[in-house]
């Protein structure tokens, strides 16, 4: 499913720290437990990664059915370029980690990493750089999640991404470690 992205009508916008970015350029945070923090723009999205394109359908639950083309790069790979702090030799070490995407409305949806992963779920999720056509520079990024029969996790116009990991569960009082418990 892999073909090259069309080729980039706008230059990356890479402002010094303070800058504001010009108008119509959106920037999201990626931050979390990792070793390179990443503030991106849709530009960026599409002139360092590869553009995969994804044709998807999905429930809406305001607006019905929607069907749409997005095309992006894959959120893997851009997490990769963060470098995820985890042991990448060690599975039970990569599944352990979440991924908390926000957009611009407030709206946000968990993920985790093993989804992601060619060693589990190895889902093509997708940071949106257009859709049906249209860039959405303005808009700013979309993730887009292809496996999902509803919308809930098509989170639009992205803030943030924030990565790592959540503490385990405590243990429950008064029971061993590795007891389950009865709840009929």
């Amino acid at each position: 499913m892999s073909r090259p992205g069309p080729p980039s009508r706008t230059t990356a916008v890479r402002p010094h720290p303070g800058e504001a970015l010009p108008a119509g350029h959106r920037r999201f945070l990626m931050r979390g437990q990792l070793r390179r923090p990443l503030a991106l723009t849709v530009a960026d999205l599409r002139e360092r990664w590869p553009q995969r394109r994804a044709e998807v359908v999905f429930d809406c639950a305001t607006n019905g059915p929607q069907h749409h083309t997005f095309e992006g790069p894959l959120l893997r790979e851009v997490i990769d370029a963060a470098g995820p702090a985890f042991d990448a030799r060690r599975r039970k070490d990569r599944s352990r980690y979440l991924l908390a995407v926000t957009g611009g409305d407030g709206h946000h949806a968990v993920l985790s990493w093993a989804e992601l992963d060619a060693d589990f779920g190895d889902a093509p999720v997708l940071l949106a750089t257009a859709m049906d056509g249209r860039a959405l520079d303005a808009a700013g990024s979309q993730l887009v999640v292809p496996s999902d029969r509803c919308g809930a996790r098509y989170i639009s116009g992205l803030t943030g991404l924030w990565f790592g990991t959540c503490a385990p569960p405590e243990p429950v009082p008064g029971l061993p470690s590795g007891d389950l418990v009865d709840s009929s």
